[in-house]
């Protein structure tokens, strides 16, 4: 899951998605039950089916299109459901196009309209820093519905945005056609609602082959290797990038069934939601708040994660953070798995590092946080 921001290289990519997309919008339709009656309800869905497309020696497609949501008012997003087509839905990401770059991806429509986006979410040529300051809107992974935000939150939508959808698919699982489409709940914007900011603490997977599991692939050079082969460079730059992010030598880091990282919070608020990100064979998450000292806090405890059951968790009582405090998070895999679940039998044994593929492993740590304490908990 990757939604790397950026400006550059916006001419060969972006399209007004009236094209792709038919567009639905409606004024206190199909809203949720804890949103206010002037809810304006917006449907993305793809106008044909989308046929995933795995590229040479990976069994995954991420893909990527812009969609023109057409707001015309500065707005919250207070919820969302992604309507996955098929089990090959692996996750899918929305992220925010702002306006001034809404304005000349629209000049520059002539090109692709949709495209292959392993590692660049948004923009092609994007960094792991650029990556981090993503404008995040919303998130579906399996088990994750209707994602109503926190009373009294909403995801900033200004007006004359674009979004880019990212969906990837996991051919593994299935070879069909599919149709998605998305489902937003907005309000205009107002003081009455508080704006969310989302911060991602990643850590580096480096899993070795179980016990008695032998393969070319088990050396953990070889499986970054072939993580270039599969995704390209960049992909490898993200490997190297988190480790060194973590404190971890790139060429020789730490392994194991766990990881971990510890990261700063670079300015204070309220955590009202928290969520992990990990692949198929991750077993348990932590996320805690200044670990180590008298102020540690666990925001999220995941003991039996299940990747087809993934939500976003609000706190009951938003936790209060200061700048320069610290968040870990802790993954831990159960690399015999790999050998155990239908879908990755057929690949081959690998060093489980940091991947877009089905079959590799991300660790993520998702943290929701406003300035000021949400009226609801004031």
């Amino acid at each position: 899951m990757r939604i790397p921001r950026g400006a550059l290289a916006l001419s060969a990519v972006f399209v007004a998605a009236t094209t792709l997309v038919a567009v639905r919008v409606t004024a206190g339709a199909s809203t949720p039950a804890t949103a206010p009656q002037h809810v304006t309800t917006i449907t993305l869905a793809s106008a044909h089916a989308y046929q995933p497309k795995a590229q040479p020696g990976t069994t995954d497609d991420y893909h990527c299109t812009v969609l023109d949501p057409h707001v015309r008012t500065n707005s919250y997003i207070l919820s969302s459901q992604f309507r996955p087509g098929s089990a090959e839905d692996h996750h899918a990401a929305l992220f925010l196009v702002p306006p001034n770059i809404a304005a000349q991806a629209r000049r520059d429509h002539t090109v692709n309209k949709s495209w292959t986006c392993f590692g660049e979410a948004a923009l092609p040529g994007t960094t792991l820093a650029q990556f981090l300051k993503s404008p995040f809107l919303s998130v579906w992974a399996p088990g994750h519905g209707a994602d109503v935000l926190p009373k009294g939150t909403g995801i900033p939508l200004p007006a004359g945005s674009l979004v880019i959808i990212q969906v990837h698919y996991n051919l593994l699982v299935g070879h069909k056609p599919v149709k998605d489409s998305l489902v937003l709940h907005t309000v205009p914007m107002t003081k009455a609602t508080l704006p969310l900011n989302l911060d991602l603490t990643l850590a580096p997977p480096d899993v070795p082959c179980p016990a008695g599991v032998t393969g070319p692939l088990c050396d953990r050079a070889a499986a970054v290797a072939n993580q270039g082969a599969r995704f390209g460079q960049s992909a490898m730059d993200y490997i190297s990038g988190i480790e060194e992010m973590c404190g971890n030598d790139p060429v020789n880091p730490p392994v194991g069934d766990s990881t971990s990282c510890t990261s700063t919070v670079g300015s204070a608020g309220y955590v009202v939601r928290t969520q992990t990100h990990m692949h198929l064979l991750g077993v348990s998450f932590s996320m805690v708040l200044d670990p180590g000292t008298p102020k540690q806090q666990t925001l999220l405890d995941v003991p039996h994660y299940n990747f087809h059951d993934q939500k976003a968790y609000d706190l009951a009582k938003p936790i209060a953070v200061a700048k320069g405090d610290t968040v870990k998070v802790t993954c831990t895999y159960d690399p015999t798995l790999a050998q155990e679940l239908p879908s990755l039998r057929s690949v081959p044994p690998h060093f489980i590092t940091w991947g877009d593929g089905s079959s590799d492993e991300m660790c993520i740590g998702l943290m929701w946080t406003s300035k000021v304490l949400p009226h609801k908990a004031a």
